[in-house]
């Protein structure tokens, strides 16, 4: 039966685990993430299918299973799994998508590494997505893409069925056209995109600049700019919009720009911060800080998160302030985001020699500075220490959204703690009442993170109220609908199915 809608996204939205001997499929570790919400729409239509990627050393091995049909809480779907080759998924995701693409769509164009990327490979893996859609697609279905190592689809997929609605969303930011510009392949990627019904991005900053790339290279026409709603033109962040276009017309086409965040499960991580097991963590690590002050930072191991310049933020701010020398402590948390990756293994390798030289620097037998964590730290632990903190110190040098900033607020059911968040993160256009700063320059991070630390109880206990209000109202089940309420009828918002604790 051919489904009326289709998702199309690089991860199975499952977990494979073998069991003696045999495969099962179970829910994400991270509950938290996007895929139980987009997993969610499928009960909201008659049919669904998930298109995702699988590894095979021999994709013409025959018990290769291509389609699985899945039956959980969500509904009945399925899910087509195109079977690439190590080799291809390191052309097509290592190498194109995060040599050549990554570091331009974050503005770190000296990174940019074209000489390796095999272009006809990357293609040719989008040409396979385009056509497993096409396959599964009913007649005018709804086919949801996401994300840029998936940029050709929706060209392929509107010459295969030129009758489906498309709906492209990148959860990364769009840089401006003199930065998009440096890719080679700029002008079939925008024409690709050019073909959706629908284009979505976090914030309206993204949008616009995509309007600008496209403006650059072909005939675009403005059709619609809006007032941009009062909740996302604080000024003062450096991606504040007080306008951004919403409709553009190309070559005959309207095409819609929909801009909403992405959030979190607001309601999940309340769930798990008042469970008795977080209790329980919570008392051991204050047990463990005593009277001290924690600051809590987490990220991923990429250039982009900036955990270089806040480490050195840290060195300052321990050399400038000897009164805080045993009486703060900075829990680094910074996950390989991938192994794989040369670039990233340095900057792991870096993190540890800074981490070591402030703790050789201040530490003492009692007190280690920081305390630098590279392993991933399970959910119920991390809310826990999202209570714990005195501090979140958040500070990408560029980020699409940032979710980690969202569950701090969200965990914080005490309704105490304060957020430094960079204003270079897409979060900062929503959370206002966040402490902004410039992770570019010394002044700015050095102040900020004490004025947090200093801050009196009245002012943490607004600021998270707005925060957390915030942090509600825009969860990620908001973001869904908003994105696909561009389709008017064809999905209607049923009261969504919510993700069970699969941590």
């Amino acid at each position: 039966m051919p489904s009326n809608l289709v998702i199309v996204y690089h991860r199975q939205p499952y977990e494979e685990v073998e069991i003696d001997g045999k495969i099962e499929f179970r829910e994400n570790r991270s509950p938290n993430g996007i895929v139980p919400t987009l997993k969610s729409f499928f009960g909201r239509v008659d049919k669904g299918a998930w298109i995702a990627w699988k590894h095979a050393d021999d994709p013409s091995n025959p018990d290769f299973e291509r389609v699985v049909e899945i039956d959980d809480q969500y509904g009945h779907y399925t899910v087509s799994r195109l079977a690439l080759t190590p080799e291809q998924v390191t052309s097509f995701y290592h190498v194109s998508s995060k040599e050549a693409f990554w570091p331009i769509l974050h503005g770190f164009k000296e990174r940019y590494n074209y000489d390796p990327v095999d272009w006809p490979t990357f293609r040719e893996v989008n040409w396979a997505f385009a056509e497993a859609a096409a396959a599964e697609a009913a007649e005018g279905a709804v086919v949801w893409i996401h994300d840029y190592n998936l940029w050709l689809v929706p060209g392929y997929l509107r010459t295969l069925r030129p009758d489906v609605k498309i709906s492209f969303f990148h959860h990364t930011p769009f840089p401006n056209a003199d930065l998009f510009n440096v890719l080679p392949w700029r002008k079939e990627i925008l024409e690709s995109l050019l073909t959706c019904d629908v284009v979505g991005f976090h914030i309206p900053r993204y949008a616009n600049n995509f309007v600008s790339a496209a403006r650059s290279l072909l005939e675009v026409e403005t059709l619609k700019r809006e007032k941009v709603s009062a909740e996302f033109s604080a000024e003062t962040t450096a991606l504040s919009e007080q306008s951004v276009v919403t409709e553009i017309g190309y070559q005959g086409r309207i095409v819609r720009l929909q801009a909403s965040p992405v959030g979190v499960d607001a309601g999940y991580i309340g769930k798990v911060a008042a469970s008795d097991e977080t209790a329980e963590r919570l008392a051991q690590i204050r047990q463990q800080m005593r009277d001290r002050r924690l600051i809590l930072s987490v990220g991923r191991t990429d250039y982009t998160k900036g955990g270089i310049e806040q480490l050195q933020s840290f060195e300052r701010l321990l050399e400038a302030r000897p009164d805080l020398r045993g009486k703060v402590r900075l829990m680094h948390v910074s996950v390989a985001a991938n192994s794989n990756m040369t670039a990233y293994e340095e900057i792991q390798h870096d993190l540890e020699a800074l981490a070591g030289k402030i703790n050789g620097r201040f530490g003492s037998f009692d007190w280690q500075p920081v305390a630098l964590i590279s392993r991933p730290v399970p959910f119920t632990e991390l809310v826990a220490y999202y209570q714990a903190a005195d501090v979140a110190w958040i500070t990408p040098l560029a980020d699409g959204m940032n979710l980690v900033c969202k569950e701090f607020c969200a965990a914080r059911g005490d309704g105490d703690g304060v957020l430094v968040l960079s204003e270079f993160a897409g979060a900062a256009v929503e959370l206002a009442s966040a402490v902004h700063t410039n992770p570019f320059s010394h002044k700015s991070m050095d102040t900020a993170i004490q004025y947090a630390l200093a801050m009196p109880e009245e002012e943490r206990r607004g600021r998270m109220k707005a925060n957390r209000e915030s942090v509600r109202r825009r969860d990620v089940r908001f973001w869904a609908d908003d994105q696909m309420q561009a389709f008017g009828d064809e999905v209607q918002p049923r009261e969504p199915v919510t993700a069970k604790s699969a941590a």
